[in-house]
C-alpha cells in the first residue's frame, strides 16, 4: 500500500486526506499546530457560497486598491510598504484579468460540484457543523452594484447556478430581522452555511477511523525528491514541550499547506505564487433572547462592503470579510474589526455586540484566483492549495479532483477497513 504525506490540517488538508483513504492509501498527515483546523480554517464567514464564485480580477478591483490604499477602514486595503513577493503577485494577478469570465464560471462549476461531495461525507460520518440550507442572499444599496451583480449573474448561470433577483420588499421577507434600505437583491436558495472548523474537526475524526495517522505541533523542516519518492524531515513537540526530529519517506506528498505552500513548492522544484491576503471575522454570542431573535438565520453578502454572515447554530452570529495585502501579519487590528461591528449595529441593532470575539486569518491566494490542483514537476508531487476566500467552499471537490490525479499516476488499493490511531501532537 501506497504511503502518501499530506502537509496541512485544514480543511483542504483534511478533505485531500479523506479523499487519498477512499482511494485506498495510507495517509499521513502532518501540522505545525496542536490540533486541525487552527488556522485559516478557524472562523471563516462560514458561506458554501457558489454565489460568490465572482474571481476578484478585474481592471475594477486595481482601481479600488489604489483608491483605497491610505483608508484603514477600506473593504479592500493594500499597504504601501513594496516587498517584490506583493509586485510579483500583482504583476501576475494584472496579467490574469482576460481570464476573469472564464476562470468565474468555472469557480462556479467547481463549487457546485463540491456541494454533494461536502454533504454525503458530513451524512456518513455523522458530522454535527451547525449546517444550515436557508440559502445566501445577496444585498445591494446601490443601482450600480446591483448592475454589476446583474452582470455577473450572466456568468454564474453559464457556470449552472440559479439565483433570484429581488426587491427591496422581498429581500425582507425571506430575511424579516434585516434592517436598513436596499436597491435590490439576489437570492441563491442552493447555497448554505456551516462551522469550517467543526467540520474540518470531525472530518479529522474520521480520517483517524479510517487509518490516517496525524502529526500535529509538527514543523516539516526540509522536503528532498528522492527519485522514488519524497523525504521530509520534521520536527513535532512532545506534550512536555520537549522537540522530537525524524526523517521518513513516503511514496507521495501532497502539499495543502496554504501560506506556506510557496516555501514547501520551492524546495521541491515548483512555483507557487501563494500570497497571504488577510481576512477578519468576529463571532457575536447570541446570549440573550432579544439577540438570538434580532440575529439573522438567512445567510447574507454585502458585496459593497465585502462582508458576509453566516447563523452558527442557535447561540453564534458570525460576520467576516474585508481583505488585507500586508504579508504574513496576523495582527487583529481595531480599525479592521469595527467596521464588521458598525455593519452588525447598521442592519441588526438589537443585536448585542458587547462581548463580539475577534479573528484574523490569511487566505491563500494565487494570482488568478483559481486554486493550484494537480501534479508539480516531479513524480509524486501533488498539489491542493492556494483556494482564497473559498477554501470552505471548494474544498470537497479539489480533494476528490487531487485523488484522482494521485490514484492515476500512483495506484494505490482498495479502502482499508482497519481503524487508526487516535490524533497526536508527538512525532
Amino acid at each position: 500500500m501506497k504511503n502518501i504525506a499530506v502537509l496541512g490540517a485544514g480543511i483542504t488538508g483534511v478533505t485531500t486526506c479523506y479523499a487519498l483513504l477512499r482511494r485506498g492509501y495510507n495517509v499521513t498527515v502532518f501540522d505545525r499546530h496542536r490540533y486541525p483546523a487552527m488556522a485559516t480554517s478557524f472562523a471563516n464567514g462560514g458561506q458554501l457560497s457558489a454565489s460568490n464564485a465572482e474571481v476578484w480580477t478585474q481592471a475594477s478591483t486595481v482601481l479600488k486598491g489604489l483608491k483605497w490604499m491610505l483608508r484603514k477602514d477600506a473593504p479592500l486595503l493594500v499597504h504601501p510598504r513594496p516587498d517584490w513577493h506583493k509586485l510579483s503577485w500583482m504583476a501576475e494577478f494584472i496579467g490574469s484579468i482576460p481570464h476573469y469570465e472564464n476562470n468565474t464560471v468555472e469557480t462556479t462549476r467547481l463549487a457546485i460540484a463540491a456541494r454533494v461531495h461536502l454533504q454525503d461525507w458530513a451524512a456518513s460520518e455523522g458530522i454535527d457543523f451547525d449546517y444550515e440550507q436557508r440559502g445566501i442572499l445577496h444585498i445591494y444599496s446601490s443601482k450600480k452594484e446591483y448592475d454589476h451583480a446583474t452582470r455577473v449573474n450572466q456568468l454564474l448561470e453559464r457556470g449552472g447556478l440559479q439565483r433570484e433577483a429581488l426587491t427591496s420588499e422581498e429581500m425582507k421577507s425571506i430575511e424579516p430581522s434585516l434592517q436598513g434600505d436596499f436597491y435590490g437583491g439576489y437570492y441563491t436558495a442552493s447555497d448554505s452555511t456551516g462551522d469550517i472548523h467543526k467540520y474540518t474537526r470531525g472530518l479529522a475524526d474520521a480520517c483517524v477511523r479510517r487509518g490516517a495517522r496525524f502529526l500535529c505541533d509538527t514543523s516539516v523542516d526540509d522536503l528532498k525528491h528522492t527519485g522514488s519518492g519524497v523525504e521530509l524531515r520534521f520536527v513535532g513537540t512532545e506534550p512536555g514541550g520537549a522537540a522530537n526530529s525524524d526523517t521518513e519517506h513516503f511514496d507521495g506528498v501532497v502539499v495543502c499547506a496554504g501560506i506556506g505552500s510557496r516555501d514547501l513548492a520551492s524546495k521541491l522544484g515548483d512555483r507557487v505564487n501563494i500570497y497571504p491576503v488577510k481576512g477578519y471575522s468576529i463571532t457575536v454570542p447570541l446570549s440573550d433572547t432579544d439577540s438570538r431573535q434580532a440575529a439573522p438565520w438567512v445567510s447574507l453578502l454585502d458585496d459593497e462592503a465585502k462582508i458576509v454572515t453566516s447563523r452558527l447554530g442557535d447561540d453564534r452570529f458570525r460576520i467576516a470579510g474585508t481583505a488585507e495585502f500586508n504579508g504574513i501579519n496576523k495582527d487583529i487590528r481595531d480599525d479592521r474589526i469595527q467596521p464588521l461591528i458598525d455593519w452588525c449595529r447598521r442592519y441588526f441593532p438589537a443585536v448585542n455586540t458587547e462581548h463580539v470575539v475577534s479573528w484574523a486569518g490569511l487566505r491563500p491566494m494565487m494570482p488568478n484566483m483559481m486554486p493550484r490542483i494537480g501534479q508539480g514537476k516531479k513524480d509524486g508531487v501533488y498539489y491542493n492549495t492556494g483556494h482564497g476566500h473559498l477554501g470552505w467552499t471548494l474544498s470537497a471537490v479539489t480533494a476528490e479532483m487531487v485523488g484522482d490525479i494521485v490514484a492515476a499516476s500512483l495506484p494505490g488499493e482498495a479502502m482499508p477497513a482497519t481503524a487508526g490511531e487516535s490524533i497526536r501532537k508527538a512525532v
